[in-house]
C-alpha cells in the first residue's frame, strides 16, 4: 500500500494565499486592459542603476 499524500503545508498555503492576493490586486488595478497582469518584478535595465531594490 501506499502512504496518503500529505497536503500543502501551512507557509505553502500562506505564499499561495499571497500571491493570489497580489494576483488579484493586479487585475484590480489594470482592468479594463489587454495586457496580462505580472506579479513579480522585473529585471532591472541600464537606466535603474541608481535605484535600490530589496532582494
Amino acid at each position: 500500500m501506499t502512504k496518503p499524500h500529505p497536503g500543502p503545508s501551512p507557509e505553502q498555503i500562506k505564499e499561495k494565499q499571497a500571491l493570489d492576493a497580489a494576483l488579484e490586486e493586479g487585475l484590480e488595478e489594470t482592468f479594463p486592459g489587454s495586457d496580462p497582469v505580472n506579479v513579480t518584478q522585473p529585471a532591472p535595465s541600464r537606466e535603474d542603476g541608481h535605484v535600490r531594490r530589496k532582494g
